[in-house]
């Protein structure tokens, strides 16, 4: 089953492999993974949705807050959240389907980003299931391209975020460096 975890990390260099290396060092696929910074240039939100088995879920959190670059990881899959995907879609078409085409676009809340004599350049944000149908009726109209973003997630619960922990952990393993090259 897919868990959908939401990380903040130190805008650094290594900090994606760190993360990437630890799931699939363990055997996890990725199924989606995005990254962007925050409003605090310095600091990075992950999300990342990952097939874990549910027994494994709490201790991939354990594991991924005790990574160096990560402020905090957790769990979005069962608290209330925002889950969103993005599509962007080439469709090739004749005029006769074109009419069609953005009667089914209206109904997604998809919009036309490009037009030309050739077809339609599409984006459609919501959640994976609601896209997947999509991409499936544009494709009873003829050829199309596809592109997806990752999921991207917000939590809705009022909590406060507790750096103070992890941010020690990391200045504590660059001290116990700096007195092993000595």
């Amino acid at each position: 089953m897919l868990q959908i975890i939401s990380l903040l990390v130190e805008n650094k260099p290594g900090a994606l492999m760190r993360v990437t290396g630890l799931l699939t060092s363990r055997g996890y696929n990725i199924e989606s993974l995005t990254v962007a910074r925050t409003m605090d240039p310095t600091l990075s939100r992950m999300t990342i949705a990952v097939d874990v088995d549910q027994n494994l879920r709490s201790q991939v959190i354990k594991q991924m807050n005790k990574l160096i670059n990560v402020l905090q990881a957790t769990d979005l899959t069962d608290v209330p959240a925002v889950c969103r995907e993005m599509v962007l879609m080439r469709v090739r078409v004749g005029m006769s389907s074109r009419t069609a085409i953005l009667k089914e676009a209206e109904i997604f809340g998809a919009r036309v980003v490009e037009s030309s004599t050739e077809g339609f350049a599409l984006e459609a944000t919501g959640e994976a299931e609601k896209l997947e149908e999509f991409i499936d009726i544009m494709q009873s109209y003829g050829e199309i391209e596809v592109t997806r973003s990752g999921s991207v997630a917000v939590s809705l619960e009022a909590k406060k975020l507790r750096l103070s922990a992890p941010v020690q952990k990391a200045h504590a393993a660059v001290a116990s460096l700096e007195t092993v090259g000595t």
